[in-house]
C-alpha cells in the first residue's frame, strides 16, 4: 500500500503530491517540464527504491500523460530526520519501453540455466591480489611480482592490483564526474554533440537482443583517448579529470604487458608500437537499478583487446568464470581490476586467459564502474610469439569484423574460436 496519495491541479501542468499516512509530509508541487526535483520528508527514517509507474498517468481535466520515476517512502520507525531524496524523471535509458516486447515474452522463456546461476563467493575464491609496488624494490621483489602477474594471467585471466600508481583522488573524481555526467536527460546523452565527443560514443542496452537474457541494462560512453583533449560540455571539468586518469592508467598498462611478454621470454615492442592513444579508450559505465534478475547488466563475454584496466564501486556484480563456474568479485577500495583480453590470449598462445566475465545486476542500487583499454590500431597483425600455432594471424580490424558479423547473426559473440588454426 502507498503511503502517497496523488492529485492533480489545473490550469498549469502540475501535479501535487500529499501524504496520506500518518507520517508528516509537506505537499510537494511538481512542474511537468523540469527533468529533476527533490522531495523533502521530516521526521521519520526511510528506505527508498526507483519505482516505475504505471506508464501513464491521466492529468484532468487537461488529460496530460506524464511516466514519472520517484522515490517510493517505506515506513520505518518515527525519528528526526531532514534529508532531501533527488530524482531524475528523464536520465534512464527507456528500457522497458524500448524493449517490451522482451518483456511481455520473457514469461514464456525458460528460467536461466542453471550452470549460469551458480556463485561461489570472493571469500571462498579469492581473486589474486598483487602488491606492484614491489617493482620498484630489490631484485627479488621485483622479480617475484611479475611472476605473480603471469601466474595470475594464466590461472586466471584476472587479478587485482594495489599501490598501482592511480591516486585515490583522481579515481573518486573521475567517478563524481561520471555520475554527473551520466545524470544528463537521456535526450541529451543521446545526441552526438554532448560532451562534443564522436557520434555513436554513447550506447545503451542491446540493440540486437531476441530474449531479456541476450539485454544488457546498462549504459555506456566510449570515448577514445584522442577526444578526451576536445571534450567540453557538462560536466566542464571532464576532459582534466578523465586526462589525468587515461594517462596513469596507459602507463600501467603498458608496464603490465611489458611483464607479460618478459615473463614468456620476449622484450617485445609491439604493443609500444602499435598500442597508441589513438587506437585506446576508455568506457564509463552506468548500470541502472533493473526490475528483474532475468537480465544482466552486461551480458557474458570476454573483452576484444590486449588488457583492460577496470575501477568499480563498491556496489558489486562483477562476476568472472573460474574453473567452469561463475564467481563474485568483492569490490576492494584500493584496487584495480586487470584481465587479459582477446588478443593477448592469441599472442601469447594461449598461455594468457581472456575469461567469460559479466556483471549481474541489482534491483535498488546503481553501479558505476570507468574501464581502459589497450587496444592496437586496425590494421595490427595479431601473429601467436611461440609455436605450434593455435590461432593463424589476424589483424585487429578482421577480429572486430568477425565479432560483430556473429553478434549480428547470433546474437553473441564467439571470438577467438573463429581464428583456430
Amino acid at each position: 500500500m502507498p503511503f502517497l496519495q496523488y492529485k492533480y491541479h489545473t490550469p498549469h501542468p502540475t501535479f501535487l503530491l500529499e501524504h496520506s499516512s500518518p507520517l508528516s509530509l509537506n505537499p510537494t508541487p511538481f512542474s511537468s517540464g523540469f527533468s529533476a526535483h527533490s522531495l523533502s520528508f521530516r521526521h521519520f527514517t526511510y528506505r527508498y527504491f526507483h519505482i516505475l509507474f504505471p506508464t501513464k498517468l491521466s492529468v484532468e481535466p487537461l488529460a496530460q500523460h506524464l511516466q514519472v520515476v520517484v522515490h517510493w517512502c517505506l515506513k520505518e520507525e518515527m525519528v528526526e530526520s531532514d534529508t532531501k531524496l533527488p530524482f531524475s524523471m528523464d536520465s534512464d535509458p527507456p528500457f522497458e519501453e524500448t524493449y517490451k516486447t522482451l518483456f511481455e515474452n520473457s514469461i514464456e522463456e525458460s528460467k536461466i540455466n542453471r550452470a549460469n546461476q551458480i556463485l561461489i563467493t570472493c571469500e571462498e575464491c579469492e581473486l589474486p591480489l598483487i602488491d606492484i609496488g614491489r617493482l620498484s624494490m630489490g631484485e627479488l621483489e621485483r622479480e617475484e611480482c611479475k611472476k605473480e602477474i603471469a601466474r595470475a594471467s594464466q590461472e586466471w585471466g584476472f587479478f587485482q592490483v594495489i599501490n598501482h600508481g592511480v591516486s585515490s583522488e583522481i579515481l573518486e573524481d573521475m567517478r563524481s564526474k561520471q555520475m554527473q555526467v551520466f545524470k544528463q536527460p537521456f535526450r541529451l546523452k543521446t545526441n552526438h554533440q554532448y560532451l562534443n565527443l564522436s557520434a555513436g560514443c554513447y550506447r545503451w542496452g542491446t540493440p540486437t537482443a531476441t530474449c531479456l537474457s541476450q539485454l544488457s541494462w546498462s549504459e555506456a560512453f566510449h570515448i577514445p583517448l584522442m577526444d578526451i583533449s576536445s571534450s567540453g560540455g557538462l560536466p566542464t571539468t571532464l576532459s582534466s579529470t578523465m586526462g589525468q586518469f587515461a594517462a596513469t592508467v596507459s602507463d600501467l598498462a603498458q608496464r603490465l604487458v611489458e611483464i607479460l611478454a618478459e615473463e614468456m621470454g620476449h622484450k617485445s615492442t609491439f604493443f609500444k608500437e602499435k598500442c597508441l592513444p589513438s587506437t585506446c579508450y576508455i568506457r564509463m559505465n552506468r548500470y541502472p537499478p533493473c526490475p528483474t534478475s532475468q537480465i544482466f547488466g552486461l551480458m557474458p563475454h570476454t573483452d576484444s583487446d590486449f588488457l583492460t584496466i577496470l575501477h568499480q564501486d563498491q556496489v558489486g556484480g562483477l562476476q568472472l568464470v573460474k574453473d567452469g563456474r561463475w564467481i563474485a568479485v568483492k569490490p576492494n577500495p584500493e584496487a584495480l581490476i586487470i584481465n587479459i583480453g582477446d588478443l593477448f590470449q592469441a599472442w601469447s598462445n594461449g598461455v594468457y586467459k581472456s575469461v567469460q566475465h559479466r556483471v549481474v545486476t541489482n534491483q535498488k542500487v546503481e553501479r558505476f564502474s570507468t574501464a581502459y583499454f589497450l587496444c592496437p590500431s586496425y590494421d595490427a597483425v595479431i601473429e601467436s610469439c611461440v609455436e605450434p600455432l593455435l590461432y593463424r594471424k589476424f589483424s585487429f580490424r578482421e577480429f572486430r569484423q568477425q565479432v560483430q558479423e556473429d553478434v549480428q547473426k547470433l546474437g553473441y559473440k564467439v571470438g577467438l574460436p573463429r581464428f583456430l588454426v
